[in-house]
């Protein structure tokens, strides 16, 4: 007892320790107080300097400083004694004039705490400020000895301390110096800033003085020759005579500028300069084999503001967004950077593989007109071009055997490539590089991206970013083996949605069997998420409340297609332009629907738990829910056929394949294989029923999706989340048949079988009764409606009220009583 008790004591001196800690974070009333307190402290401190400066005070209220215990005392600051004070402390006996520098920094950190910026700035502009209240006091203390006000007392000190060891020219130097370094790290002057201002003021003056000469008059660069003529005169032109319509006017017409400077039409040379048009291209690295070319993509330009924060309604429509209009989209510096840079090319590796493909192909007599190799950031396509004869499947053949030669993870040959006379042979990059979220989500592509529902999946083989659109897959399927990207790969969707939508556009259900992938999104509950009425968490993690919630969306769907029907369109996009057009009644129903994300981290889990309840609702959403705005996201780690059923692959065209451990694996959610051949860490195949894209899954961190929930959970929320229609199960108990006389012949029967096994299912009396499911489930809703078994819990049995048979006579007893 007495170790425990030491150990509790130690742990509330731990509390205390830590409570400590905390109480010196400032919260958001008292960050808005001191800055305030500071903003108002500048003021006060600029009117004490200019009063100090303006009417010579420094000498007048310098004998009165001394004395500032005496209230009779008279000084002339405009702030008092108070001022008077300050001016001579920071002014006379500091920095001098240079002491104005101050009033700027106590007024911005004023303001950058009371308006909740970033501090990083903050730090930045106190130490350059510092350094230049410094070199300019000093400044002033070499060349102004005579007015000590100017440098004060620190600048002239300095300066008397400088000149003792390095003479005045040493200290002219010196402060020269810190000159320079301000002008070249603060105010950003270069070499080239100089030079160009100069190359412009000097076309300037130039442009000035071809202004200043006469103008000559030039014909046009291209006239219309059908109305263009000039007449001939038989003799000399004679300017007198050319007759001019003109309205009265006070101007005077100058007839020397209306000669004609043309004689002829045939003088005119139309032949207008073209700019030449120059097409991005990919850069062509040199090798030494000239039928080998390697490229390398361009760089895509990244956005680093998110364009959906500038989104504007228009005037007159009905705006969905209003109940949050200050909501403030995520920012991208919440994302981090993990790459350095772009792509980097190893040229000797990229020869070696070649030379080896080459030589591979070459054993078996299959010879190589072309070879070109293009890179990626984790896998690197050789695309070649065979000669006259050779057959593909031949090629094709040779998988194993070439990445053998290579000694890769695993290769894919691609014959032919869709759309090119090429065949593709894909090999692991030795140092992949990882692509961030960041530098999708920064992309010109999904920044600029006109799509309902865009995703952002990461990047292809030639680096470009790969943005679909959720709304017109209209449904996706992820699977792949453990650890080999899902949850990211669901992370990077949601995050690209919530970078692009507003909480009024978008809606989650997320289903979370495992409890611990999705929980950081609680924290946006009340701006993102949908949950079923009288459900605490917005997640769910228990598989019995996934089939209501699936059930619940089944009658979402049902009441919106009700609405489709009335305003008589075919779709969600039609209804909502529709409604925001003012031209459906909300008093007749009517409402602004957002579109509704479901998703599924581990489906199979739910299969093997509920089965048929959940594949049915699920099938019926992937048929049906496309036009209304509900939209499927299910991941799974086992492909296999009874999880990923034959009804709900129909339904799913969209896939991604992530790395899995067998041919049978990836043909089950591709229909192809290639997905064994993956290296994982976010490598995949994305299938929208066409073409197959290898793609490199965004990389985003669990503290990445952290910063982005506390950003959107911090702001105002609507005041519950997006409420699905309650849903009913048809056996929740409800409504059922409690009348006695009316009960099976076989209900006392039936009763004693489920208190002596303490097992309530319908199939245990189908089995001791020898009855149907029918009948049997009819007994079930009767002990239920009785209270002798509890209520419907999914696939578990349920649980039995009563405890042995004496209870369940003395039941019967009370009933008939």
């Amino acid at each position: 007892m007495a170790k425990t008790s030491k150990k509790e004591t130690l742990d509330k001196k731990n509390d205390k320790q830590q409570e400590g800690k905390k109480s010196w974070k400032m919260t958001k009333q008292q960050k808005i107080v001191l800055g305030c307190l500071l903003v108002l402290f500048s003021i006060a401190l600029l009117v004490a300097f200019i009063s100090f400066y303006v009417n010579g005070q420094w000498q007048t209220d310098q004998s009165a400083v001394s004395q500032l215990g005496d209230r009779e005392e008279v000084v002339q600051n405009w702030l008092g004694k108070f001022g008077a004070y300050l001016a001579d402390l920071i002014v006379y006996r500091g920095f001098g004039i240079a002491s104005f520098v101050f009033v700027r920094l106590f007024f911005l950190t004023g303001m950058f705490l009371a308006l909740e910026l970033s501090t990083q700035k903050l730090k930045n502009t106190w130490f350059w400020d510092i350094f230049a209240i410094i070199i300019v006091s000093v400044l002033f203390g070499f060349f102004a000895t005579s007015a000590p006000e100017l440098g004060g007392t620190i600048g002239y000190e300095l300066n008397l301390f400088l000149q003792d060891y390095i003479g005045k020219t040493g200290t002219l130097l010196t402060l020269l110096f810190g000159l320079i370094v301000y002008l070249i790290f603060k105010i950003k002057v270069s070499p080239e800033k100089i030079q160009s201002y100069f190359d412009s003021t000097k076309k300037e003056f130039k442009s000035e003085l071809d202004a200043l000469k006469p103008v000559v008059a030039e014909p046009e660069s291209a006239y219309n020759l059908e109305e263009f003529a000039v007449e001939e005169p038989e003799s000399d032109p004679d300017l007198d005579n050319i007759h001019i319509k003109t309205v009265d006017s006070q101007f005077e017409i100058n007839k020397e500028a209306l000669k004609p400077t043309i004689s002829h039409p045939s003088e005119i040379e139309l032949n207008p300069i073209l700019k030449p048009i120059t097409p991005k291209q990919e850069l062509p690295l040199v090798s030494p084999d000239e039928a080998f070319v390697i490229e390398k993509a361009e760089e895509e330009d990244i956005i680093e503001e998110n364009l959906a924060s500038r989104l504007v309604a228009d005037f007159g429509l009905f705006d969905p967004t209003l109940d949050l209009s200050n909501y403030k989209f995520p920012t991208i510096d919440l994302l981090k950077e993990y790459s350095t840079g772009g792509i980097t090319i190893n040229q000797e590796e990229l020869e070696e593989n070649k030379n080896k493909i080459v030589d591979t192909l070459r054993n078996y007599k299959i010879e190589i007109a072309q070879i070109k190799a293009t890179v990626g950031p984790s896998v690197t396509l050789y695309e070649i071009v065979p000669e006259a004869g050779i057959r593909i499947s031949k090629i094709k053949s040779l998988e194993d055997d070439i990445a053998l030669s290579l000694s890769a993870l695993g290769i894919r040959i691609i014959a032919p490539i869709p759309g090119k006379g090429t065949i593709g042979i894909e090999v692991p990059n030795k140092n992949p590089t990882m692509v961030s979220m960041k530098s999708v989500i920064g992309a010109a592509k999904f920044q600029e991206a006109e799509m309902e529902l865009p995703i952002a999946l990461g990047k292809t083989i030639s680096n470009e970013t790969f943005v679909v659109d959720l709304a017109k897959m209209p449904h996706l399927l992820m699977a792949g083996a453990t650890g080999q990207g899902k949850s990211v790969g669901l992370n990077a969707v949601l995050t690209s949605l919530l970078y692009k939508k507003h909480p009024a556009e978008v809606k989650f259900v997320l289903v979370d069997p495992k409890k611990v992938e999705l929980t950081l999104f609680n924290k946006i509950e009340r701006h993102y998420l949908a949950k079923l009425p009288d459900t605490e968490d917005a997640i769910i993690t228990d598989n019995a409340k996934v089939v209501n919630t699936l059930n619940s969306l089944c009658t979402e769907m049902d009441n919106r297609y009700s609405l489709l029907k009335d305003a008589m369109v075919r779709n969600i996009k039609e209804y909502n332009e529709k409604f925001k057009s003012r031209k459906l009644n909300p008093e007749a129903g009517h409402r602004f629907l957002p579109y509704i994300v479901l998703v599924v981290d581990e489906f199979a889990d739910l299969i093997m738990t509920a089965g048929k309840e959940v594949e049915i609702p699920i099938a019926r959403l992937a048929q049906l829910a496309r036009a209304i705005g509900i939209h499927l996201i299910i991941a799974t780690q086992r492909p296999s056929v009874n999880v990923i059923t034959g009804l709900i692959k129909a339904n799913f065209p969209a896939r991604i394949a992530f790395r899995v451990t067998s041919k049978i694996d990836s043909r089950t959610i591709l229909d192809t294989q290639g997905a064994d051949q993956l290296i994982g860490r976010g490598d995949l195949l994305y299938t929208n029923g066409n073409d197959v894209v290898r793609v490199q899954c965004a990389f985003i961190d669990t503290p990445e999706v952290e910063k982005i929930t506390d950003f959107i959970g911090g702001q105002k929320a609507y005041a519950t989340a997006y409420l699905l229609p309650e849903f009913v199960g048809e056996e929740s108990g409800i409504n059922l048949d409690i009348d006695i006389s009316e009960r099976d012949t076989l209900f006392r029967e039936a009763a004693e079988i489920i208190v002596n096994a303490q097992q309530g299912s319908a199939s245990l009396l189908q089995r001791k009764l020898k009855l149907g499911y029918n009948r049997a489930g009819r007994l079930i809703d009767q002990l239920e409606a009785a209270g002798i078994v509890g209520p419907f819990e999914g696939s578990k049995a349920r649980s039995v009220n009563i405890l042995d048979l004496s209870a369940l006579d003395q039941f019967f007893n009370n009933e008939q009583n």
